[in-house]
């Protein structure tokens, strides 16, 4: 007979003592249970035998290592815990398929947010021509990237609703959010889920966007907002307060403007709270049948201000036209689509595979005869990589032209005058849109392409009612203060105030100023620089005839004096290229930046939302 004792695994008292004399036990069976600081340790046998004694019974102490139960031994003692999982008995079994109750509890409720427990109300959704908020961001996101955060939370209304009618009424508080990667770039993603309760901002929904906006500063990873909703709930019970003033998500949010990328995206109604958070983003991306307002038909009509259906507040159009939305598209896909290619260019890195039309075409976009429109979309679109170009504020401004876009693989940002548009005068629009879209390629370092063709700023009465001065100043000073890579292009008009806003305040401000074939220079239009400057010499004329031919020639003249290559040979700008050349420039001169070290904190306090 070979005689072996279990012993306690750790100092503690004895709760229970699961054997009795002359008992068989098998190795690895729990023979005790021993407690300490409130803790059960099992205490188990080392071989298979049968019990022969019994030192401890319950509510004895015992100090760690004591004998507990003697054995005579039948087996050779085992190393260790034997494979195989213990029962609630101590006794060794084979590991079962079933799912134990815990954590069949928790794959339940993680159940009832899904879509397949909502049938009727995704039917409605895509009744309606839409995809629900857990379409979008599996859409979005890489398959099974998506770690979510608060999936479990219900509306804060426990107080006036049974809890299991809002386990399945409110599911994850009408708002999915968490960390995910998008084309393997880490970000953060929160949509409102419209199926719930409207997709309102409810106590619990505001908390995860309070955790997650403070990740997303923490982390510095982009935040991607499906922002669908009816703004505040006011029927959450379950909270202190009756404000609501001291949530701290708008706070949270705005603060992470010009820190990280904010890609805003909406389809239907957004209003109130829900219109706030889209409006602090760099890009808004709506969807048609989108309506935007600060405010809905409950908030308009409370405050006295008539009865109005929600589809006459804030419609796209309207909000395309004034420069609310930057980026218009048909469907979610596509808004999907225009945030994946808006996070690429300004978070993914230069691209290794690239391809460009052919370059010999720039030669002849640009007509020869001066005062000949023409449309810049195709010069910007011919010179960067294929496909690569996501023009921003298209309804907006139209003087202007402002789109992220690649070359030879590298993001930048295009800033543009479009002739098409007051002959591509810089009005207060054009200086409000090419001054913003700046601080937003300042913010992420993303060089700025400057495509010039201006007779100057726009003049005249009207005009000057629109407070032209200070917003065209607003040009000048953002643009003399950015400090990523300026490369501007003189693709014909270069004149005044107007061509030097469009290179940060001179010729000499951007790291390569250049021009093609066609481009002219001045202080001012030529032609009213004649009229100006020699007003009396061509009042003296009597002949009508005689007077314009002489207009005519003088103008001329002054085209000659400022023609590109005159210009260049008084090195008032870089070089006269061939158009074909000009991925060359900007490539080369781009390359020569070196890369600067790691910002610890924002570059700029904010992008302007506006």
């Amino acid at each position: 007979m070979s005689e072996v004792e279990a012993t306690s695994p750790v100092l503690g008292t004895v709760v229970s003592v699961d054997v009795a004399l002359g008992d068989a036990v098998r190795a690895g069976q729990q023979v005790a249970l021993v407690e300490s600081m409130k803790m059960h340790h099992p205490v188990r046998s080392p071989v298979s035998g049968r019990v022969t004694v019994i030192h401890l019974r319950p509510g004895q102490a015992v100090p760690a290592g004591a004998a507990v139960i003697g054995l005579d031994a039948t087996a050779e003692p085992v190393a260790g815990r034997p494979s195989g999982a213990g029962d609630a008995d101590g006794a060794v079994v084979d590991a079962s398929p079933e799912i134990r109750p815990d954590l069949a509890e928790v794959l339940a409720r993680r159940a009832a947010g899904t879509d397949a427990a909502r049938p009727e109300s995704v039917a409605r959704r895509h009744d309606g021509g839409r995809r629900t908020a857990r379409e979008n961001v599996a859409d979005l996101v890489d398959p099974g990237s998506l770690v979510e955060y608060g999936a479990v939370t219900i509306a804060a209304q426990r107080r006036r609703r049974p809890v299991d009618e809002l386990i399945a009424r409110t599911p994850a508080d009408g708002m999915i959010g968490g960390l995910a990667t998008v084309d393997g770039i880490q970000v953060v993603v929160v949509s409102y889920d419209y199926m719930v309760l409207a997709g309102t901002q409810g106590t619990q929904n505001h908390r995860k966007k309070d955790r997650l906006f403070e990740l997303a500063a923490q982390l510095r990873l982009p935040v991607i907002l499906f922002a669908e909703g009816g703004g505040g709930r006011p029927g959450d019970t379950d909270q202190l307060g009756v404000s609501g003033l001291d949530c701290l998500a708008f706070l949270l949010f705005a603060r992470l403007s010009g820190l990280v990328p904010l890609i805003g995206i909406t389809t239907g109604y957004c209003f109130a709270g829900n219109a706030a958070l889209l409006g602090c983003c760099d890009v808004v991306i709506a969807t048609e049948g989108s309506n935007i307002g600060m405010g809905g038909p409950a908030m308009i009509e409370g405050g006295g201000l008539g009865v109005h259906e929600p589809t006459a507040i804030g419609p796209l159009d309207v909000q395309w036209r004034n420069g609310v939305v930057d980026v218009a598209v048909v469907d979610e896909a596509a808004a999907v689509a225009a945030a994946r290619s808006y996070l690429g260019l300004v978070r993914g890195g230069r691209r290794a595979a690239w391809s460009c039309p052919d370059q010999a075409a720039l030669r002849d976009l640009v007509p020869l005869d001066r005062k000949r429109a023409y449309d810049v979309r195709a010069v910007v679109t011919g010179l960067f990589d294929t496909g690569s170009v996501l023009e921003l504020r298209a309804g907006f401004g139209t003087g202007m032209i402002t789109a992220l876009a690649r070359v030879e693989g590298r993001a930048v940002g295009v800033l543009a005058n479009n002739p098409a548009h007051l002959g591509g005068a810089i009005d207060r629009d054009g200086a409000d849109k090419a001054a913003r879209f700046l601080q937003l390629c300042d913010a992420f370092d993303l060089p700025v392409i400057t495509l010039v063709d201006t007779p100057g700023m726009m003049v005249g009465p009207d005009a000057e009612s629109t407070a032209l001065v200070r917003h065209c100043a607003r040009l000048f000073v953002v643009g003399a203060n950015v400090t990523v890579p300026m490369v501007s292009v003189v693709l014909r008009k270069s004149y005044g105030l107007g061509a030097q806003a469009m290179m940060g305040g001179s010729t000499k401000a951007p790291l390569a100023c250049v021009a093609w074939p066609t481009g002219e220079f001045g202080g001012m239009g030529l032609e009213g620089a004649v009229r100006l400057g020699y007003r009396n010499e061509l009042a003296a004329i009597a002949d009508p005839a005689e007077r314009q031919r002489v207009f005519e020639d003088m103008v001329a003249r002054l085209y000659q004096h400022g023609s590109a290559l005159n210009i260049a040979s008084l090195f008032e700008i870089d070089d006269v290229i061939d158009p074909a050349e000009t991925r060359r420039w900007l490539t080369a001169v781009l390359d020569s930046v070196p890369p600067g070290p790691p910002r610890p904190a924002k570059k700029r306090p904010n992008v302007d939302t506006w």
